[in-house]
């Protein structure tokens, strides 16, 4: 039996790099809710948040048994890079978009697709609370989650 479904991903860090947080709403074509996520992911930057977003989305749609995903995303560079459209210039960002094409893969059918952020406003308000709760996490020191060398060059 497949289950078609769409995810709305979004990730986002305040001062880029700062706290970082994503959002993720997945739903099924009929529009029932299987699944978000609100969460604080520590120091870092836009993209790496938005890569981490759509991971955590696919691996979500994937737990849930879904075959078939409509993704969407506000991150031009994200999809374009995934597609391999783009050329990905940040080491570290490499490992991650290899992550999401093989995720992607273990779909019967797939898309990836660019929206813009008002299309995108259930996943993009959810990553505005996850980036809220890295900043007001008592334990949040502020040291990096990622490689900061790679995306400071």
């Amino acid at each position: 039996m497949s289950l078609a479904a769409t995810l709305h991903t979004d990730g986002g860090a305040r001062g880029n790099p700062g706290p970082a947080g994503i959002g993720v709403v997945l739903r099924s074509t009929d529009g029932r809710l299987l699944g978000e996520i609100a969460r604080g992911i520590g120091v870092g930057t836009n993209n790496w948040a938005e890569y981490t977003a759509l991971i955590e989305g696919l691996e979500l749609a994937l737990a849930n048994e879904v075959t078939e995903i409509d993704a969407y995303l506000d991150s031009k560079l994200v999809v374009s890079q995934v597609r391999g459209e783009w050329k990905i210039k940040h080491a570290a960002l490499k490992p991650l978009a290899i992550k999401a094409h093989s995720l992607l893969r273990r779909f019967e059918r797939y898309s990836l697709n660019h929206v813009r952020r008002e299309e995108n406003a259930d996943a993009d308000a959810l990553a505005n609370q996850g980036m809220d709760n890295a900043a007001s996490d008592p334990d949040f020191g502020g040291s990096p989650s990622w490689d900061q060398g790679s995306f400071l060059d």
